[in-house]
């Protein structure tokens, strides 16, 4: 028994050894790869992208107007007046407008607009929200800064 052991304990040290040697004389394909030009972040979106797929956060500089202070405090008013959780975090609050007004500007369907408003603004502090709501959330939006 023992000698069985031994001989299996050999065979596989042994395939282990060579499994090992033979992976560092491996082709090494990463200049083919470098070869090949990388699609922009741009690009790779517009492949992608869906309509009724997980809603995208704008870009920094991407032409999505931030509210200015006055304009910021409109929209905290009427956030606050579908539903007060929507704004216990007022920068949150803010950054989830400006995605809903990048979803206005890229010209989606107001089904779909309702239903991102609803998938970015619920949670947290407001465990769900009505079409209704959503739909107040969306009008919030366009008419404090994303006309």
């Amino acid at each position: 028994m023992k000698r069985k052991t031994r001989n299996w304990l050999i065979g596989g040290v042994a395939l282990f050894a060579i499994g090992a040697v033979g992976s560092l004389f491996q082709d090494d394909d990463s200049s083919e790869a470098e070869a090949k030009p990388k699609p922009s972040v741009t690009e790779s979106v517009k492949k992608e992208s869906k309509p009724d797929e997980k809603p995208s956060k704008p870009a920094a500089g991407s032409g999505i107007p931030s509210p200015d202070p006055a304009q910021t405090a409109r929209l905290i008013r009427a956030l606050s007046a579908v539903e007060p959780g929507l704004v216990a975090k007022e920068d949150r609050a803010v950054s989830r407008a400006r995605n809903v007004c990048s979803d206005i500007k890229g010209g989606k369907g107001a089904a779909t607009l309702r239903a991102n408003a609803k998938y970015r603004y619920e949670g947290g502090t407001v465990p769900s929200l009505t079409d209704e709501q959503a739909g107040q959330i969306v009008t919030a939006v366009r008419s404090s800064f994303c006309s």
